[in-house]
């Protein structure tokens, strides 16, 4: 990576996708919240279909499957 300030570096980047919010996370939050694979199957179909085909398991965390602590 180059950054005009610092010249050329070695950086740690990371991303996440989002969605829109459940109905626990949109009473925080009411834009987006983090797609959350579940299952052993949505892991493994995320990280090995096409993105026509996974793109369908970037949809909110079923209501009530969150809990504020």
């Amino acid at each position: 990576m180059r950054k005009v300030k610092d010249g050329e570096t070695t950086d740690d980047l990371f991303g996440f996708l989002t969605c829109p919010p459940n109905a626990e996370v949109g009473a925080i939050h009411s834009k987006a919240m983090p797609v959350i694979l579940t299952e052993p199957d949505e892991w493994a179909a995320w990280l090995s279909l096409p993105w026509d085909q996974a793109k369908v398991l970037q949809r909110p965390l079923r209501d009530g499957a969150l809990r504020t602590v």
